[in-house]
Protein backbone atom coordinates (compact mmCIF):
# COMPACT_ATOMS: atom_id res chain seq x y z
CA UNK A 1 0.00 0.00 0.00
CA UNK A 2 0.77 3.58 -0.73
CA UNK A 3 1.65 4.50 2.63
CA UNK A 4 1.39 8.32 1.67
CA UNK A 5 -2.06 8.05 1.58
CA UNK A 6 -4.38 7.21 4.56
CA UNK A 7 -6.46 3.97 5.39
CA UNK A 8 -10.10 3.12 4.15
CA UNK A 9 -12.51 2.36 6.57
CA UNK A 10 -13.82 -0.77 5.34
CA UNK A 11 -17.39 -2.91 6.07
CA UNK A 12 -17.25 -6.28 5.61
CA UNK A 13 -21.05 -8.15 5.29
CA UNK A 14 -20.19 -12.06 5.05
CA UNK A 15 -22.03 -14.94 7.23
CA UNK A 16 -19.28 -17.25 6.96
CA UNK A 17 -17.23 -16.41 9.94
CA UNK A 18 -13.83 -18.02 8.94
CA UNK A 19 -13.82 -15.41 5.78
CA UNK A 20 -14.53 -12.43 7.83
CA UNK A 21 -12.03 -13.29 9.92
CA UNK A 22 -9.43 -14.02 6.68
CA UNK A 23 -10.67 -10.95 4.94
CA UNK A 24 -10.37 -8.29 8.62
CA UNK A 25 -6.84 -9.67 9.06
CA UNK A 26 -5.62 -9.19 5.38
CA UNK A 27 -7.00 -5.91 4.92
CA UNK A 28 -5.90 -4.57 8.24
CA UNK A 29 -2.68 -5.87 7.47
CA UNK A 30 -2.91 -3.56 4.21
CA UNK A 31 -3.16 -0.44 6.37
CA UNK A 32 -6.66 -0.40 6.67
CA UNK A 33 -9.25 0.15 9.32
CA UNK A 34 -11.96 -2.48 9.12
CA UNK A 35 -15.33 -3.84 10.46
CA UNK A 36 -16.41 -7.21 9.81
CA UNK A 37 -20.49 -7.86 10.52
CA UNK A 38 -22.52 -11.19 9.28
CA UNK A 39 -25.79 -9.46 8.03
CA UNK A 40 -27.70 -7.11 6.37
CA UNK A 41 -29.69 -5.09 9.66
CA UNK A 42 -25.78 -5.47 11.36
CA UNK A 43 -24.32 -3.64 8.14
CA UNK A 44 -26.80 -0.59 8.29
CA UNK A 45 -26.50 0.21 11.53
CA UNK A 46 -22.46 0.31 10.56
CA UNK A 47 -22.40 2.33 7.86
CA UNK A 48 -24.68 5.18 9.64
CA UNK A 49 -22.43 4.43 12.90
CA UNK A 50 -19.24 4.45 10.78
CA UNK A 51 -19.84 5.78 7.33
CA UNK A 52 -17.12 3.34 5.75
CA UNK A 53 -15.65 4.34 2.27
CA UNK A 54 -15.91 0.48 1.19
CA UNK A 55 -18.45 -1.95 1.63
CA UNK A 56 -17.52 -5.83 0.93
CA UNK A 57 -21.05 -7.24 0.94
CA UNK A 58 -21.20 -11.41 -0.02
CA UNK A 59 -24.45 -11.80 -2.68
CA UNK A 60 -26.40 -14.27 -0.36
CA UNK A 61 -26.92 -13.29 3.43
CA UNK A 62 -29.31 -14.45 5.93
CA UNK A 63 -32.26 -12.70 5.87
CA UNK A 64 -32.24 -9.50 3.68
CA UNK A 65 -30.13 -10.19 0.72
CA UNK A 66 -27.24 -8.56 -0.51
CA UNK A 67 -28.84 -7.19 -3.46
CA UNK A 68 -31.27 -6.19 -1.60
CA UNK A 69 -28.88 -3.95 0.88
CA UNK A 70 -27.02 -2.98 -2.21
CA UNK A 71 -30.60 -1.05 -2.85
CA UNK A 72 -30.49 0.50 0.36
CA UNK A 73 -27.26 1.57 0.42
CA UNK A 74 -27.37 3.06 -3.33
CA UNK A 75 -30.59 5.08 -1.90
CA UNK A 76 -29.01 6.67 0.72
CA UNK A 77 -25.56 7.21 -0.63
CA UNK A 78 -24.62 7.15 -4.56
CA UNK A 79 -21.13 7.24 -4.14
CA UNK A 80 -20.22 4.72 -1.63
CA UNK A 81 -18.32 2.19 -3.65
CA UNK A 82 -19.93 -1.36 -2.43
CA UNK A 83 -18.28 -4.45 -4.36
CA UNK A 84 -20.25 -7.68 -4.29
CA UNK A 85 -18.67 -11.01 -3.35
CA UNK A 86 -20.06 -14.21 -5.35
CA UNK A 87 -20.24 -17.86 -5.80
CA UNK A 88 -17.86 -18.96 -8.54
CA UNK A 89 -19.97 -19.68 -11.12
CA UNK A 90 -23.11 -17.31 -10.35
CA UNK A 91 -22.09 -14.60 -12.92
CA UNK A 92 -25.33 -13.72 -13.32
CA UNK A 93 -26.01 -12.19 -9.77
CA UNK A 94 -22.73 -10.50 -10.20
CA UNK A 95 -23.81 -8.50 -13.63
CA UNK A 96 -27.38 -8.02 -11.70
CA UNK A 97 -24.89 -6.15 -8.97
CA UNK A 98 -23.58 -4.24 -11.45
CA UNK A 99 -26.87 -2.82 -12.64
CA UNK A 100 -28.24 -1.91 -9.63
CA UNK A 101 -24.51 0.09 -8.75
CA UNK A 102 -21.89 -1.96 -6.89
CA UNK A 103 -18.47 -0.33 -7.67
CA UNK A 104 -17.29 -3.94 -8.91
CA UNK A 105 -17.47 -7.91 -7.73
CA UNK A 106 -15.46 -10.95 -6.31
CA UNK A 107 -15.46 -14.40 -6.95
CA UNK A 108 -15.15 -17.12 -4.03
CA UNK A 109 -12.58 -18.23 -3.82
CA UNK A 110 -11.08 -15.11 -3.64
CA UNK A 111 -8.25 -13.64 -5.27
CA UNK A 112 -6.69 -11.35 -2.97
CA UNK A 113 -4.19 -9.58 -5.84
CA UNK A 114 -7.39 -8.26 -7.24
CA UNK A 115 -8.54 -7.60 -3.83
CA UNK A 116 -5.38 -5.83 -2.77
CA UNK A 117 -5.46 -3.43 -6.31
CA UNK A 118 -9.38 -2.65 -5.96
CA UNK A 119 -8.74 -1.13 -2.12
CA UNK A 120 -5.96 1.15 -3.91
CA UNK A 121 -7.92 1.76 -6.57
CA UNK A 122 -10.18 2.67 -4.12
CA UNK A 123 -7.99 4.08 -1.80
CA UNK A 124 -6.96 6.62 -4.14
CA UNK A 125 -10.50 7.95 -5.31
CA UNK A 126 -11.71 8.33 -1.85
CA UNK A 127 -8.15 10.55 -1.26
CA UNK A 128 -9.67 12.70 -4.49
CA UNK A 129 -12.87 12.76 -2.47
CA UNK A 130 -11.56 13.89 0.90
CA UNK A 131 -9.46 16.39 -1.15
CA UNK A 132 -12.58 17.47 -2.79
CA UNK A 133 -14.52 18.04 0.53
CA UNK A 134 -11.43 19.93 1.83
CA UNK A 135 -12.03 22.60 -1.02
CA UNK A 136 -15.58 22.58 -0.17
CA UNK A 137 -14.99 23.90 3.26
CA UNK A 138 -12.60 25.54 2.21
CA UNK A 139 -15.21 27.52 -0.25
CA UNK A 140 -18.26 27.33 2.66
CA UNK A 141 -15.71 29.18 4.89
CA UNK A 142 -16.21 32.83 3.18
CA UNK A 143 -18.00 35.43 4.45
CA UNK A 144 -18.73 38.96 3.49
CA UNK A 145 -16.03 40.80 1.05
CA UNK A 146 -14.21 37.45 1.65
CA UNK A 147 -16.39 35.92 -0.57
CA UNK A 148 -14.21 36.49 -3.29
CA UNK A 149 -12.19 32.53 -3.89
CA UNK A 150 -8.86 32.16 -2.77
CA UNK A 151 -6.59 31.75 -0.20
CA UNK A 152 -3.11 32.67 -1.88
CA UNK A 153 -1.44 35.71 0.00
CA UNK A 154 -2.13 37.50 -2.62
CA UNK A 155 -5.67 37.42 -2.60
CA UNK A 156 -6.14 37.04 1.44
CA UNK A 157 -4.03 40.60 0.99
CA UNK A 158 -7.17 41.81 -1.60
CA UNK A 159 -9.65 40.72 0.67
CA UNK A 160 -8.26 42.73 3.60
CA UNK A 161 -8.61 45.80 1.17
CA UNK A 162 -11.69 45.02 0.25
CA UNK A 163 -13.15 45.07 3.51
CA UNK A 164 -11.47 48.14 4.48
CA UNK A 165 -13.44 49.86 1.65
CA UNK A 166 -16.67 48.01 2.11
CA UNK A 167 -16.77 49.86 5.62
CA UNK A 168 -16.12 53.10 3.92
CA UNK A 169 -18.44 54.83 1.65
CA UNK A 170 -15.62 56.64 -0.59
CA UNK A 171 -15.62 55.85 -4.75
CA UNK A 172 -12.65 53.63 -5.96
CA UNK A 173 -11.14 52.29 -9.27
CA UNK A 174 -10.11 48.71 -10.01
CA UNK A 175 -7.38 48.14 -11.62
CA UNK A 176 -5.64 44.79 -13.37
CA UNK A 177 -5.83 42.60 -16.64
CA UNK A 178 -9.24 41.68 -18.16
CA UNK A 179 -10.67 38.66 -16.25
CA UNK A 180 -9.49 39.06 -13.17
CA UNK A 181 -12.56 39.82 -11.46
CA UNK A 182 -13.16 43.63 -10.99
CA UNK A 183 -16.86 43.34 -11.17
CA UNK A 184 -16.91 40.22 -8.70
CA UNK A 185 -14.36 42.49 -6.45
CA UNK A 186 -16.94 45.95 -7.28
CA UNK A 187 -19.85 43.28 -5.51
CA UNK A 188 -18.50 41.83 -2.91
CA UNK A 189 -17.31 45.57 -1.63
CA UNK A 190 -21.18 46.11 -2.20
CA UNK A 191 -22.29 43.03 -0.52
CA UNK A 192 -20.23 43.69 2.49
CA UNK A 193 -21.55 47.45 2.77
CA UNK A 194 -24.51 49.36 4.54
CA UNK A 195 -25.61 49.66 0.87
CA UNK A 196 -25.59 45.89 0.58
CA UNK A 197 -29.46 45.96 0.05
CA UNK A 198 -30.19 48.62 -2.26
CA UNK A 199 -28.99 48.16 -6.05
CA UNK A 200 -25.73 47.12 -7.25
CA UNK A 201 -25.95 48.35 -11.29
CA UNK A 202 -23.05 47.23 -13.42
CA UNK A 203 -22.51 49.01 -16.60
CA UNK A 204 -19.76 48.23 -19.10
CA UNK A 205 -18.89 51.02 -21.35
CA UNK A 206 -16.80 48.85 -23.78
CA UNK A 207 -20.17 47.03 -24.64
CA UNK A 208 -22.43 49.83 -25.22
CA UNK A 209 -22.36 51.45 -29.10
CA UNK A 210 -21.05 54.52 -29.02
CA UNK A 211 -24.11 56.38 -30.25
CA UNK A 212 -26.15 54.91 -27.12
CA UNK A 213 -23.69 55.31 -24.30
CA UNK A 214 -24.82 58.88 -23.15
CA UNK A 215 -28.60 57.50 -22.94
CA UNK A 216 -27.45 54.08 -21.01
CA UNK A 217 -25.83 56.23 -18.33
CA UNK A 218 -28.16 59.24 -17.94
CA UNK A 219 -31.56 58.03 -19.38
CA UNK A 220 -33.69 60.01 -21.93
CA UNK A 221 -37.54 61.12 -21.79
CA UNK A 222 -39.40 59.87 -24.73
CA UNK A 223 -39.03 61.41 -27.99
CA UNK A 224 -35.47 62.70 -26.82
CA UNK A 225 -34.14 61.10 -29.78
CA UNK A 226 -35.59 58.96 -32.81
CA UNK A 227 -36.54 55.39 -31.53
CA UNK A 228 -36.83 56.78 -27.95
CA UNK A 229 -40.60 55.55 -27.72
CA UNK A 230 -40.41 56.00 -24.00
CA UNK A 231 -39.15 57.55 -21.02
CA UNK A 232 -35.95 55.29 -19.67
CA UNK A 233 -33.96 56.21 -16.22
CA UNK A 234 -30.23 55.64 -16.28
CA UNK A 235 -28.03 54.20 -14.66
CA UNK A 236 -27.22 57.02 -11.61
CA UNK A 237 -31.38 56.30 -11.04
CA UNK A 238 -31.54 53.10 -11.10
CA UNK A 239 -28.45 52.61 -8.45
CA UNK A 240 -30.00 55.37 -6.19
CA UNK A 241 -29.62 54.29 -2.59
CA UNK A 242 -26.80 51.67 -3.91
CA UNK A 243 -23.76 51.31 -5.56
CA UNK A 244 -22.84 51.81 -9.89
CA UNK A 245 -20.12 49.62 -11.10
CA UNK A 246 -18.51 51.58 -14.19
CA UNK A 247 -16.60 48.96 -15.69
CA UNK A 248 -14.10 49.79 -18.78
CA UNK A 249 -14.09 53.33 -17.70
CA UNK A 250 -11.46 54.05 -20.39
CA UNK A 251 -13.20 53.08 -23.08
CA UNK A 252 -15.97 55.57 -22.46
CA UNK A 253 -16.43 58.52 -25.02
CA UNK A 254 -13.82 60.88 -23.68
CA UNK A 255 -16.19 63.62 -24.95
CA UNK A 256 -18.63 62.14 -22.32
CA UNK A 257 -16.33 62.41 -19.51
CA UNK A 258 -16.67 65.82 -18.68
CA UNK A 259 -20.25 65.40 -17.94
CA UNK A 260 -20.21 62.00 -16.25
CA UNK A 261 -17.71 63.97 -13.84
CA UNK A 262 -19.87 66.55 -13.20
CA UNK A 263 -22.86 64.48 -12.18
CA UNK A 264 -20.40 62.71 -9.86
CA UNK A 265 -19.72 66.36 -8.20
CA UNK A 266 -23.06 67.30 -8.32
CA UNK A 267 -24.80 64.21 -7.33
CA UNK A 268 -27.88 64.68 -9.77
CA UNK A 269 -28.19 63.87 -13.36
CA UNK A 270 -30.55 65.02 -16.23
CA UNK A 271 -32.00 62.80 -18.82
CA UNK A 272 -31.42 63.29 -22.30
CA UNK A 273 -34.25 65.70 -23.80
CA UNK A 274 -34.90 66.49 -19.79
CA UNK A 275 -35.74 70.03 -18.36
CA UNK A 276 -35.03 69.17 -14.98
CA UNK A 277 -31.99 67.36 -12.78
CA UNK A 278 -32.54 64.13 -10.55
CA UNK A 279 -30.76 63.36 -7.59
CA UNK A 280 -29.41 60.17 -6.63
CA UNK A 281 -27.22 58.74 -3.68
CA UNK A 282 -24.68 56.18 -5.40
CA UNK A 283 -21.42 55.04 -4.56
CA UNK A 284 -19.36 54.79 -7.84
CA UNK A 285 -17.10 51.78 -8.47
CA UNK A 286 -15.37 52.46 -11.69
CA UNK A 287 -12.96 49.53 -13.41
CA UNK A 288 -9.76 49.65 -16.20
CA UNK A 289 -8.03 46.60 -17.50
CA UNK A 290 -5.65 49.50 -18.90
CA UNK A 291 -3.24 51.35 -16.59
CA UNK A 292 -4.79 54.43 -15.63
CA UNK A 293 -1.22 56.62 -16.13
CA UNK A 294 -1.71 54.78 -20.01
CA UNK A 295 -4.82 55.64 -20.45
CA UNK A 296 -4.44 59.00 -19.46
CA UNK A 297 -1.56 59.30 -21.74
CA UNK A 298 -2.85 57.71 -24.68
CA UNK A 299 -6.69 60.03 -24.30
CA UNK A 300 -8.89 57.73 -23.20
CA UNK A 301 -9.33 58.86 -19.87
CA UNK A 302 -9.75 62.25 -18.28
CA UNK A 303 -7.36 62.76 -15.80
CA UNK A 304 -9.64 65.10 -13.98
CA UNK A 305 -12.29 61.93 -13.98
CA UNK A 306 -9.73 59.40 -12.75
CA UNK A 307 -8.50 61.51 -9.57
CA UNK A 308 -12.47 61.95 -8.99
CA UNK A 309 -12.80 58.63 -8.89
CA UNK A 310 -9.79 57.47 -7.34
CA UNK A 311 -9.89 57.65 -3.59
CA UNK A 312 -9.19 54.69 -3.20
CA UNK A 313 -6.98 52.44 -6.11
CA UNK A 314 -7.07 48.98 -5.70
CA UNK A 315 -5.17 46.14 -8.25
CA UNK A 316 -6.57 42.97 -8.83
CA UNK A 317 -4.00 39.90 -9.11
CA UNK A 318 -3.65 38.09 -12.32
CA UNK A 319 -4.47 34.43 -11.86
CA UNK A 320 -0.90 33.07 -12.68
CA UNK A 321 0.63 35.37 -9.56
CA UNK A 322 -2.13 33.95 -7.46
CA UNK A 323 -0.07 30.36 -6.47
CA UNK A 324 -2.75 27.48 -5.66
CA UNK A 325 -5.98 29.25 -6.08
CA UNK A 326 -6.61 27.09 -9.24
CA UNK A 327 -7.90 24.14 -7.71
CA UNK A 328 -9.74 25.93 -5.34
CA UNK A 329 -11.55 28.51 -7.79
CA UNK A 330 -12.30 25.32 -10.29
CA UNK A 331 -13.65 23.57 -7.30
CA UNK A 332 -16.11 26.80 -6.86
CA UNK A 333 -16.75 26.37 -10.74
CA UNK A 334 -17.50 22.71 -10.53
CA UNK A 335 -20.09 23.02 -7.81
CA UNK A 336 -21.69 26.71 -9.87
CA UNK A 337 -22.18 24.74 -13.11
CA UNK A 338 -22.82 21.34 -11.11
CA UNK A 339 -26.22 23.20 -10.01
CA UNK A 340 -26.81 25.04 -13.37
CA UNK A 341 -27.06 22.18 -15.48
CA UNK A 342 -28.24 19.31 -12.94
CA UNK A 343 -25.26 17.42 -13.42
CA UNK A 344 -23.62 15.28 -10.82
CA UNK A 345 -19.48 16.27 -11.27
CA UNK A 346 -17.31 16.10 -8.19
CA UNK A 347 -14.37 17.89 -9.40
CA UNK A 348 -11.27 17.94 -10.92
CA UNK A 349 -9.44 14.31 -11.26
CA UNK A 350 -5.49 14.79 -10.45
CA UNK A 351 -4.40 14.80 -14.02
CA UNK A 352 -6.46 17.40 -15.43
CA UNK A 353 -5.38 19.59 -12.06
CA UNK A 354 -2.23 19.73 -13.06
CA UNK A 355 -2.64 20.82 -17.11
CA UNK A 356 -4.63 23.43 -15.11
CA UNK A 357 -2.09 24.60 -12.80
CA UNK A 358 0.33 24.41 -15.74
CA UNK A 359 -1.68 26.86 -17.87
CA UNK A 360 -0.41 30.40 -18.02
CA UNK A 361 -3.95 31.80 -17.81
CA UNK A 362 -3.78 34.92 -19.98
CA UNK A 363 -7.71 35.47 -19.87
CA UNK A 364 -7.60 35.10 -16.13
CA UNK A 365 -10.44 33.71 -14.23
CA UNK A 366 -12.56 34.56 -17.08
CA UNK A 367 -11.11 32.22 -18.93
CA UNK A 368 -10.75 29.72 -16.25
CA UNK A 369 -14.79 29.99 -15.75
CA UNK A 370 -14.89 29.55 -18.98
CA UNK A 371 -12.85 25.94 -19.22
CA UNK A 372 -14.72 24.04 -16.05
CA UNK A 373 -17.82 25.24 -17.78
CA UNK A 374 -17.13 23.60 -20.61
CA UNK A 375 -15.35 20.70 -18.89
CA UNK A 376 -18.03 20.01 -16.23
CA UNK A 377 -20.98 20.08 -19.59
CA UNK A 378 -18.60 17.28 -20.96
CA UNK A 379 -17.85 15.25 -18.13
CA UNK A 380 -21.41 15.21 -16.37
CA UNK A 381 -20.39 12.96 -14.03
CA UNK A 382 -17.66 11.76 -12.00
CA UNK A 383 -14.29 13.37 -12.22
CA UNK A 384 -13.22 15.90 -14.92
CA UNK A 385 -10.45 14.38 -16.89
CA UNK A 386 -7.85 16.01 -19.68
CA UNK A 387 -9.96 14.40 -22.45
CA UNK A 388 -13.22 16.86 -21.04
CA UNK A 389 -10.52 19.80 -21.18
CA UNK A 390 -10.73 22.10 -24.43
CA UNK A 391 -7.59 21.05 -26.92
CA UNK A 392 -5.15 24.12 -25.93
CA UNK A 393 -4.98 22.62 -22.56
CA UNK A 394 -4.74 19.33 -23.41
CA UNK A 395 -1.78 20.20 -25.51
CA UNK A 396 0.11 20.74 -22.71
CA UNK A 397 0.48 16.77 -21.60
CA UNK A 398 2.77 16.99 -24.48
CA UNK A 399 4.33 20.64 -23.58
CA UNK A 400 2.56 21.70 -27.11
CA UNK A 401 1.92 25.18 -27.01
CA UNK A 402 -0.93 26.91 -29.37
CA UNK A 403 0.54 27.41 -33.08
CA UNK A 404 -1.11 28.64 -36.23
CA UNK A 405 -0.17 26.81 -39.46
CA UNK A 406 -1.58 28.88 -42.38
CA UNK A 407 -1.61 26.82 -46.08
CA UNK A 408 0.25 28.85 -48.91
CA UNK A 409 -2.08 31.44 -50.74
CA UNK A 410 -3.88 32.46 -47.29
CA UNK A 411 -4.66 35.90 -48.15
CA UNK A 412 -3.57 38.35 -45.51
CA UNK A 413 -7.32 39.71 -44.81
CA UNK A 414 -8.04 35.19 -44.02
CA UNK A 415 -5.10 35.16 -41.97
CA UNK A 416 -6.09 38.11 -39.54
CA UNK A 417 -9.40 36.12 -39.27
CA UNK A 418 -7.82 33.30 -37.90
CA UNK A 419 -5.37 34.55 -35.88
CA UNK A 420 -8.31 36.59 -34.05
CA UNK A 421 -11.02 33.64 -34.08
CA UNK A 422 -7.54 31.47 -32.65
CA UNK A 423 -6.67 34.02 -29.84
CA UNK A 424 -10.39 34.37 -28.72
CA UNK A 425 -10.90 30.14 -28.36
CA UNK A 426 -7.42 30.06 -26.34
CA UNK A 427 -8.35 32.78 -23.87
CA UNK A 428 -12.30 31.66 -23.74
CA UNK A 429 -13.65 33.98 -26.21
CA UNK A 430 -12.45 37.22 -23.79
CA UNK A 431 -12.41 40.03 -26.32
CA UNK A 432 -10.82 42.28 -24.07
CA UNK A 433 -7.51 40.14 -23.49
CA UNK A 434 -7.56 39.08 -26.82
CA UNK A 435 -7.43 42.37 -27.97
CA UNK A 436 -4.52 43.59 -25.52
CA UNK A 437 -3.00 40.09 -26.75
CA UNK A 438 -3.44 40.95 -30.46
CA UNK A 439 -2.07 44.97 -29.45
CA UNK A 440 -5.74 46.14 -31.00
CA UNK A 441 -8.62 47.80 -29.39
CA UNK A 442 -12.03 46.04 -28.28
CA UNK A 443 -14.08 47.98 -30.28
CA UNK A 444 -11.84 46.78 -33.72
CA UNK A 445 -12.43 43.05 -32.44
CA UNK A 446 -15.68 43.28 -32.08
CA UNK A 447 -16.25 44.92 -35.14
CA UNK A 448 -14.14 42.21 -36.73
CA UNK A 449 -16.59 39.94 -35.37
CA UNK A 450 -19.80 41.61 -36.89
CA UNK A 451 -17.78 41.41 -40.44
CA UNK A 452 -17.25 37.67 -39.51
CA UNK A 453 -20.52 36.99 -38.99
CA UNK A 454 -19.92 36.15 -35.37
CA UNK A 455 -21.92 36.67 -32.30
CA UNK A 456 -20.01 39.33 -30.45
Amino acid sequence: MDMTQQGLSVLVVDDEPALREVLSLRIADWGHDVHAVADAAEAEREIDRRRPDLVLCDLVLPGSSGMALLHRIKRQDQRLPVVMITAHGNIDGAVEAMKAGAADFLTKPLDYVALFALLEATSSEVQRRRASRSLEAQLDERVGAGRMVGQSRAMRELQRTLESLASSDASAILTGESGTGKEVAARAIHDASARAGKPFIAINAAAIPEGLVESEVFGHEQGAFTGASRARPGVFELANGGTLFLDEIAEMPIALQPKLLRVLEGGSARRLGGSRDISFDVRVLAATNRPPAQAIREGRLREDLYYRLTVFELTLPPLRERTGDVALLSQHFVREFGRKHHLDVEGVGDAARELLETHAWPGNVRELRNVIERATIVARSGWIEPRHLPPYLQALRHGGEPTLTLPAGTTLAEAERLLILQTLDRVGNNKAEAARQLGLDVKTIRNKLRAYGRDT
